[in-house]
Formats: C-alpha cells, structure tokens, sequence
C-alpha cells in the first residue's frame, strides 16, 4: 500500500547550491534493492551526490527521469518494504518447482534409489542460489563504471574486494595489469623526459581520460560531417560563470619569472625513498610549491587577502587550493592552514585529493574558500600560461613544464632544470612591485630550499 511505502528524496543540499541535477538512475521499478545500495546519482555545480536507498525493499517507480532538475527533499521514487523477502520466497518457490520437477524425471529414469538424492541436491542448490542474491555485491562507483566503460570490461570477470564484495578501482587495475602482462604497443605521450617532469607528474597526477557528455563526438569515416548537440554539464557551467565573472569583475594582471629546480630535485633524489618509506607518499614537487608560497604569504599578506565591496579582508591564515583534474572537469580542493602543515602532510593531502577527485568523492568542504590557488599546468605539458583568478581570491600561481635549459650562471653558460613561474593577481588590490616581490621570493625559497626551513 502508499502508505508503507518508503520515500526516497534528495539529501540535503548545502547553502550555497540550490538545485541539482539527476545524471544517474541506477535501478528500474520492479528491481529489488538493499539499504545503503547507490540508486541516484545528483550532480551540483560542485561535486556529484550519491543517493542510496534508505531500506531495503522494491522499487516501486522513480518520479524523476535523468535530466531533471530537483531541489532539496524532492521525491524522486518510492521504495515497498516487505516486499523484497516475498518477492525471495517467490523467486525460491519457483525455483524449487523446476528442480524437484527435473529430479523426478530423473528419478524415474535412474529408478527410486536415485530420486531422492537428486531432490535434496535441487533444494542445495535452491538455497544456495537464495544466499548468494542475499549477498550480491553493491554496485560499483561512478568512477570505477568510467574505468570499466573505458577498458571495455566486463564488470562480472574482475573480482571485488570491497565490502560485501564491493568492485573498487584498484581492482580494476589489478585486472587491467594482469590483461596487459603480454607486450603491446605503448600509448604516446606517456613517457617523462626528465626526472623533474616525472616529479611533477606525481604531485598532480592527471585524471584518466573524461568521458564527458560534452565532449566532440569522434569524426565519422569516409569524410562524413556531423555534428552533435549537448548541453554543458554544471559543473562545467560554472566553471565557465566563474572564469566570465573573473574576467569581468577583476583588473587581471600576470607577472613572470623563472625558477631553477636543481636543489630541489638534488633533495628529492637524496631523501625520496626515506620520505616514502616514513611517510607513505612520495617526495613531489607540489609539496615545496605549498610551503614556500604559505611561507612567502606571511611576508606579503596582501596576496593572501580579498575585496568585499569597499573593504579589504585580511586572512590570518592561508588556505591554499590545489587546482586538480577530474573526470568531470577542474576543480580545486583546499589545504586548510597550509602553513601549519609540514611538508609530509602537505603531500599527503594533496594525494587524497588526487584520489578522491578521480574517484568523484571529494566533498563540498573540501572545495569551499581558499585564499590562494597553485595550479599546475605541467603535468599536460604546458611552458607558459596566464592562470585565471578563482574569485574572491586576489592570486593565484601558475606552475609549468620543467624543462632542461641553458641558463649563464657565474659567467659560464650551464644547462639547469628550470620552471617558468606565472603570477596572475588583481591590480586592483595588489601593487605590481608586491607581485613582483612576492614571485621573487617563491623563486628564492624554491632555488634554496634551507630558506623554508629557516623562515628567510
């Protein structure tokens, strides 16, 4: 009856998202399904909410179809309790009927002596059947379902290792690697050419390629010319809306310089392997990156402050983002108290954002505020950029490709690992000899390591 039914609706969104949009429906009406298993998937203009059912039960009907556009505490389907053991006994019975028939026959066959025996395996059998869709493993994450889609995976050949048998994505990969154990060509465009690069690459490691719905559809062959329209996804969208307002809203300005990494990456190479082996992480670039502009911000807080109107607020502490690529799009997790946090904290951070942005878990915390932003546009190769501002932040850091350059130091010409570091700031608020300054000093820290620790 309506009454017993249970109401699936949307969770709560926070303050600063008033709708969301459904991209996923993971059951159909007449599916059994168990408390806690995924059945929707929402996407806000920040992060992608998962709905699980809240009993365990049948799915009477969804109200909602993808595409929708739902608020918070909307219904979107009804659940029956009850309904799920019935529909078990039912399925039991069922089930029983054919073997016991089958058994018979055989029975008649074989003579009496067999008949029973081949009934009590039927009903073996039967329960055993009943069991294991007790235990059925929950469905994947959106993100291992990109990672199978992908590599083409038949999710039933890999083996789950999660809870309740769960798939997780290191499963994935576990099967990927064994799939891939006989040779095969290399793909382009994966192999570093220097040790600098590599390090780069492991403090924002890039997301696995998107399967956006925006993305250009593959050209037809035989020199066919299509087109396809798709609407934005949110977060897309809003990404666009920011970039806009920044442009709009802000006297954008982009300061230069260059940073040679040769100690820092004599350091890495010297303490990599103890770093990782007492701290669990590796030795990246994007650690020294955070500690010498949280360093540096103290020195300079005006780059560390924003405009409210006519008024300038002054943060007393620096909450650095870490722009990172997702399967969705960019987005841009925060440290909270970078400057609070040692150099190992840093990096294992930034890690679990690696991860949880892949694997689409970051939460709207993690992406609230932010004082100051790094982005690392290295890691795909990029030399030279002018980074965006990502209001109301005043500045924000671009990182680059470090490539082996001849450079003259001490009267000789010497061929040194370096960075093109780019400031982009507004001019309204910032002065150009406090960007230059502060950029400068980044680039000290960096070329001299010793300084951070000394706090010089």
């Amino acid at each position: 009856m309506p009454s017993e039914r249970t109401t699936l609706r949307v969770p709560e969104l926070p303050e600063s998202v008033a709708d969301a949009t459904v991209v996923g429906l993971h059951k159909k009406a007449g599916d059994r399904v168990r408390r806690d298993e995924l059945l929707v998937e929402l996407e806000t203009d920040k992060v992608v909410l998962e709905v699980p059912a809240p009993a365990d039960g049948v799915l009477d009907e969804f109200t909602v179809k993808e595409g929708a556009v739902v608020e918070a505490d909307a219904v979107l389907g009804y659940i029956t309790p009850g309904a799920a053991g019935e529909t078990a006994d039912a399925a039991g019975a069922e089930g029983d009927a054919e073997p016991r028939d089958k058994a018979t026959a055989t029975g008649a066959a074989a003579g009496p002596a067999t008949a029973p025996r081949s009934a009590a395996n039927a009903d073996t059998a039967s329960t055993e059947a009943g069991a294991r869709a007790e235990v059925s493993a929950p469905p994947p994450s959106p993100a291992v379902r990109r990672l199978l889609a992908e590599h083409d995976v038949d999710a039933s050949k890999v083996e789950g290792t999660g809870q309740n048998g769960r798939l997780l994505k290191q499963d994935v990969e576990r099967f990927l690697a064994r799939r891939e154990e006989t040779p095969a060509p290399q793909p382009s465009g994966t192999e570093t050419t220097s040790e600098g690069q590599e390090a780069t690459a492991e403090a924002a490691p890039a997301a696995p390629p998107e399967r956006e719905p925006s993305r250009a559809p593959t050209p037809s062959p035989a020199g066919g010319r299509s087109e396809e329209r798709v609407p934005m996804s949110r977060l897309r969208a809003r990404i666009a809306e920011r970039l806009l307002q920044a442009k709009q809203t802000t006297a954008m300005l982009t300061t230069f310089n260059e940073v040679d990494l040769t100690e820092v990456m004599a350091l890495r190479a010297r303490h990599r392997d103890a770093f990782e082996k007492r701290h669990g992480v590796r030795l990246g670039f994007m650690g020294f990156f955070v500690a010498a502009c949280a360093l540096t911000l103290r020195r300079f807080p005006v780059l560390n402050a924003a405009l409210d109107g006519n008024e300038i607020v002054y943060h007393h502490y620096s909450d650095i983002g870490i722009a990172v690529s997702s399967p969705r799009g960019l987005v841009v997790p925060v440290l909270r108290d970078a400057g609070q946090l040692s150099l190992a904290a840093i990096e294992q951070q930034i890690r679990a954002f690696a991860e949880r942005a892949r694997d689409g878990k970051l939460d709207l915390d993690d992406l609230r505020g932010g004082t100051f932003t790094i982005t690392n546009g290295g890691v795909f190769g990029s030399l030279l950029s002018t980074p965006i501002l990502n209001p109301p932040q005043s500045a924000i850091l671009g990182m680059h490709k470090v490539q082996d350059r001849p450079v003259a130091l001490d009267g000789e010409v010497v061929i040194r690992p370096m960075m093109y570091l780019a400031l982009s700031y507004d001019h309204r608020l910032i002065d150009g000899a406090d960007a230059v300054r502060f950029l400068v000093a980044v680039k000290e820290s960096l070329e001299d390591p010793a300084r951070m620790l000394l706090d010089l």
